[in-house]
């Protein structure tokens, strides 16, 4: 399922035969007016939106795609994930509004209302896609960009059951052809650094034998370049700086949720730092609930 946008003509990634290669065979194209903004002016802003929608509709048929659309009034939030499920859909493309490197900002300011709180109650993946903004007010555009899914995957793991069903992903894009892979672990400097130093390198041998099996997991199945990196310090940071080495083609995949019992709840803080400043598409995979 995609999420549209009425102010952008264009579909936001614009390599949707990536999709296709990897499996994608059917999209919903969803446009759904928040009742909020609206009220009583949906029907009319139906007609305006219908021609963009159909125009995005051809864009994704010419991929190959079976494409089907469809409006709703209401909440974003709620009904983009509520349609996900109606129609047993694997995936939910949204698009993010561009990224920040300075300091550590909400994700609803980042990335935008309805993405921030699409990610945060979904119960399917969801793949961020980046969007940069030109122009304002009523000429407000989202520029197309372009991305391979297949061309270097970064998959940061903490091992959690989480992590592991986020990696199943990373497996179907290796037999689909993915390029490169990157897994990583961050060793937490700031749970290491106060009492556990001395035992570094006894978590460095420990998690090198983790990411080695998941390297033959993936090398049993597809013949792909598999790289193994465990940096030390704040997982989020040392995550945003090696995706920097992914532009412009790459994506991460990873769980939404971390460890504990409130990553079950909310989206984790890891994951929630990288998605609202990644600079590329990330895959958020979240927990069963």
């Amino acid at each position: 399922m995609l999420r549209t946008c009425r102010k952008c003509p264009t579909i936001s990634c614009a390599n949707w035969e990536t999709s296709r290669r990897v499996g994608t065979r059917d999209a919903l194209l969803v446009h759904c007016f928040n009742v909020r903004d609206v009220g009583g002016l949906s029907e009319s802003m139906r007609e305006q939106a219908a021609p963009l929608l159909e125009k995005q509709k051809n864009v994704l048929e010419q991929q190959g795609l079976n494409v089907a659309t469809k409006m709703v009034a209401g909440l974003p939030h709620i009904d983009l994930n509520r349609i996900a499920d109606e129609e047993n859909c694997s995936l939910i493309a949204i698009g993010s509004h561009g990224r920040s490197t300075a300091g550590d900002y909400l994700l609803r300011g980042i990335l935008g209302g309805v993405a921030a709180a699409v990610i945060q109650s979904a119960t399917k993946p969801v793949l961020l896609l980046r969007l940069e903004p030109t122009g304002e007010g009523d000429s407000a555009r989202c520029a197309p960009t372009t991305c391979n899914l297949r061309e270097h995957v970064l998959f940061p793991t903490d091992f959690s059951d989480n992590a592991d069903q986020a990696f199943a992903y990373v497996e179907k894009l290796a037999t689909s052809g993915a390029k490169r892979i990157t897994l990583l672990h961050v060793q937490d400097q700031t749970r290491i650094e106060k009492h556990l130093t001395e035992r570094l390198d006894e978590f460095n041998r420990i998690d090198q034998g983790r990411l080695e099996r998941l390297r033959t997991r993936v090398q049993e199945i597809a013949d792909v370049s598999v790289n193994i990196r465990i940096p030390y310090g704040r997982p989020a940071e040392e995550i945003l700086k090696i995706a920097g080495e992914l532009e412009p083609d790459g994506e991460i995949v990873m769980g939404s949720q971390g460890r504990g019992f409130w990553a079950q709840v909310f989206l984790g803080s890891v994951s929630e730092k990288v998605a609202s400043r990644a600079p590329t598409p990330v895959l958020l995979v979240p927990a069963p609930r």
